[in-house]
């Protein structure tokens, strides 16, 4: 394979890499401006990084593109961060459809503003039948949220009859959350610098690798994506055991 930075084994591709998209705003003051420069310059980003994930083989990826707790940031960011993800939807969906990649989300989209709502369910629409890259946009999205929506449907489940309580385990709770249509991550990479989940697939990353790197996001490009798939790969992934 061409083009490669890193000695990456091309067999060992990760076949889920979940990503938290940090650092905009320090990339924009970092440059004078404010942080809604830093935003659009991300989206950029987004393009990059979905396309040579498509190329180097990897079956899934999830951004963590707006959390629920974002809404607590200033109107004029959120409203920017609404009209970010319309304008990438539009711009890009036709090679996105194109390079078969398939647009699906997690999180409480009905809370979304409805242009939001509409482009998503357009795109999702356009894009279910392709069968490549599955990229996976988590808005309005927690990992707690998600595991107490989970709860209430098993708890529903248990209480008309459909169940027993015997019947609850990893596999029934893994089925009920929204990320259930898609494998655990493999890999979780934040950028900029922090170390933390930030409520992001909390349940799913149980034995995900973590790769933190001071990269800003708008900063992260193709050679970034390597370097973290090549640090993966020098793991020794034993899941609780030993070898």
């Amino acid at each position: 394979m061409q083009n490669l930075y890193y000695d990456i084994d091309t067999k060992k591709i990760p076949s889920h890499i979940a990503i938290i998209m940090d650092g905009n705003g320090r990339w924009a003051k970092s440059r004078f401006m404010p942080r809604t420069f830093g935003h659009k310059a991300g989206v950029e980003t987004i393009r990059k990084v979905v396309k040579e994930a498509s190329r180097l083989g990897i079956k899934y990826i999830t951004l963590y593109a707006f959390s629920t707790e974002n809404w607590k940031r200033p109107k004029e960011e959120v409203n920017t961060l609404m009209g970010l993800l319309v304008s990438y939807l539009k711009k890009e969906l036709q090679e996105l459809d194109e390079n078969n990649v398939r647009i699906r989300t997690i999180g409480d989209i009905d809370g979304l503003p409805k242009v939001c709502i509409d482009e998503l369910d357009e795109s999702k629409e356009k894009t279910k039948n392709n069968d490549g890259l599955v990229l996976s946009l988590a808005l309005n999205y927690g990992g707690r949220a998600d595991i107490v929506d989970a709860v209430k449907n098993i708890s529903n489940q248990v209480k008309d009859g459909n169940i027993e309580v015997e019947d609850i385990d990893e596999i029934l709770i893994s089925k009920t959350l929204s990320t259930k249509d898609i494998v655990d991550p493999d890999l979780v990479i934040r950028t900029s610098g922090e170390q933390r989940l930030s409520n992001f697939l909390l349940w799913e990353v149980a034995y995900s690798e973590f790769y933190y790197t001071d990269v800003h996001w708008p900063d992260f490009d193709e050679k970034e994506l390597q370097k973290a798939i090549f640090d993966y790969q020098q793991r020794d992934r034993r899941f609780g055991g030993v070898k």
